[in-house]
């Protein structure tokens, strides 16, 4: 009496059983009527032991997918960023060529390198300013698979200040506290302002920091001139801060790479890279690239210095000579023919040279944990010994150990094993060309945003099983 192609929703079915009989109805009311319900419950059962109408289709799962939340970008006003970055010869001593804001904060291409390095890789060589993460993830962030521009759907809010930018320009010149404490003391006024920040306290929100985090931390010692007291302003004490040196006794502190001259801008310039250092002829057995520092207490750089120049298995590349400042082509060659590179502590902790030499493929001999050890846990194997050398710096100043001594110890195969340890490391430490839209390459910077919303997820979660708890 009625034929259905397929069982669609019961509005359908009741609108198609209601056209066929209309005509009828009339004329035997009480027969189509009890006709009608019997058909009805038979429908009813029907469709509910029936699946589902498939669903549309949709396009196939991509990498774009954003499992663990999305970035929201506050459009501050230029003050607190582009302003900055000009002029740039007032940032450092050094004069850096401005290599802090040229390409993305990648810098001018490294020409000098040519004929060194493989040909096919001098563009992705730069000169690029150690303290330019600030302008590197800004950018990168403007183009992230996770950006979004819905405020409300953000479980990340990105505060794209130069903070290191902002406080290097008072740093080597006779300035005031207040002047240190401008740009940052600005931006906590704009900041509270927002709604978003008003919920949490500034809890869900991230920014990057150029210089290391004790420029930001200066004390309240009137004596103390140094930095600015930006991250011991009550309102920073819940945002997360990625900083390319680390307090090892505060969680919101992030590690990050320090920005190296190497952003490969495919995997297959990575690719091309590793093979070309693994098979390099590393002809000394070891390296020190620095100067030596006697203002600075423990500091064994200077007796470092003196054994590495009178050792004929070490190179030295004294930066009190050479210009040491954004890499050259002297430390590129040392680097790259020595087994290991020393790394005894600089100004701070940490130094640019370990990933310097890292890229190079030479295995880093550090001197203090605080060197790499507890700054990138993120980047790094837990294994330290799988890539790293330890001699205690106190060990090698009162002469209990020779550094040349610990390292020809090692055999060959655990030169070998290591040193593919630290190849491997390489593309986790590296800044990948911007220009690059493949994003094959999981680098340092992907490894810090997933970090981040994964972070952020997890904090979340918890959240919500406490509540679920009570």
């Amino acid at each position: 009496m009625f034929t259905f192609k397929k069982c669609k929703t019961l509005h359908q079915l009741i609108t198609t059983i209601t056209h066929s009989i209309h005509s009828h109805i009339t004329s035997h009311p009480l027969i189509f009527i009890f006709i009608f319900s019997i058909f009805l419950i038979q429908i009813l059962i029907l469709c509910s032991r029936s699946p589902p109408p498939a669903p549309k289709l949709l396009p196939p799962p991509s990498d774009n997918k954003c499992n663990d939340g999305k970035i929201y970008v506050y459009n501050l006003p230029t003050m607190f960023n582009s302003d900055l970055i000009d002029p740039c010869d007032d940032l450092d001593p050094w004069h850096w060529q401005c290599g802090v804001a040229t390409n993305g904060g990648y810098g001018v291409t490294a020409t000098e390198l040519a004929g060194t390095i493989p040909a096919s890789l001098t563009p992705a060589w730069h000169r690029t300013n150690q303290f330019s993460s600030e302008i590197i993830f800004h950018n990168r962030i403007m183009k992230h698979k996770c950006r979004t521009m819905e405020a409300e759907s953000a479980t990340v809010f990105y505060i794209p200040f130069y903070g290191g930018l902002a406080v290097g320009k008072y740093l080597f010149s006779d300035s005031t506290p207040e002047s240190r404490d401008f740009h940052a003391m600005k931006l906590i006024q704009w900041v509270q302002k927002q709604s978003y920040w008003k919920k949490f306290n500034g809890s869900d929100h991230v920014i990057v920091l150029g210089r290391i985090t004790w420029d930001f931390r200066r004390l309240t010692d009137p004596e103390q001139k140094w930095g600015s007291t930006f991250l011991n302003m009550p309102e920073m004490q819940k945002v997360t801060r990625l900083v390319i040196e680390r307090a090892p006794d505060d969680d919101n502190d992030i590690g990050i790479p320090y920005p190296t001259g190497f952003h490969p801008r495919s995997k297959a310039d990575t690719d091309t890279w590793q093979d070309f250092v693994r098979s390099y002829n590393r002809t000394s057995l070891f390296t020190f690239v620095g100067a030596a520092r006697d203002d600075v207490g423990d500091d064994i750089r200077g007796l470092l210095l003196r054994k590495c120049v009178n050792e004929s298995s070490c190179r030295v590349v004294d930066c009190a000579v050479t210009r040491c400042a954004n890499g050259s082509l002297e430390i590129m060659e040392a680097l790259l023919g020595s087994e290991f590179c020393l790394q005894p502590r600089g100004d701070s902790f940490t130094r640019r040279s370990v990933f310097d030499c890292m890229i190079a493929g030479a295995i880093p001999v550090l001197f203090w944990n605080r060197t790499m050890y507890d700054q990138y846990e993120w980047y790094l194997p837990k294994e330290a010994e799988s890539y790293s050398v330890f001699i205690d710096h106190v060990d090698v100043s009162e002469g209990r150990k020779s550094v040349k001594a610990v390292l020809e110890s090692y055999s060959k195969d655990e030169v070998r094993k290591m040193r593919e340890t630290v190849i491997g490391i390489i593309p986790k430490i590296v800044y990948s060309d911007e220009n690059d839209s493949n994003r094959r390459m999981n680098d340092a910077f992907e490894i810090a945003i997933d970090g981040v919303l994964k972070r952020f997820k997890a904090e979340r979660e918890q959240v919500w099983e406490e509540l679920v708890g009570k």
